[in-house]
């Protein structure tokens, strides 16, 4: 699992949902990611899988969170690493924020 370190993944956790980011350490079911962003709802990807292989055909209709310099998710039970392809999808949707 630590060839993972330093690379693009989508991360799965138990009760905090669905994240993507860059895996900066893990240990146990404990991970730190860097340039976080919360993965509330995607449309164009049947699972997190595909997420994390082709990323989203529809990045408008999809609801990613601001993304966070640093965060800690414990309860991990599943480390996608991601392509390149589905790098670029995601980090292409734009910030989904509560309107004023």
């Amino acid at each position: 699992m630590n060839n993972h370190i330093d690379k693009k993944v989508i991360i799965r956790a138990d009760r905090a949902g669905v994240f993507f980011g860059t895996l900066n350490a893990k240990e146990g079911t404990e991970v730190e990611l860097t340039d976080c962003r919360r993965i509330w709802y995607w449309d164009g990807a049947a699972s997190i899988s595909e997420l994390a292989v082709n990323g989203v055909s529809k990045p408008d209709n999809c609801k990613f969170s601001v993304s966070v310099p640093e965060i800690t998710i414990t309860g991990v039970i599943e480390i996608i690493p991601c392509s390149e392809k589905a790098v670029k999808s995601i980090e292409s949707v734009k910030v989904w924020k509560m309107s004023k």
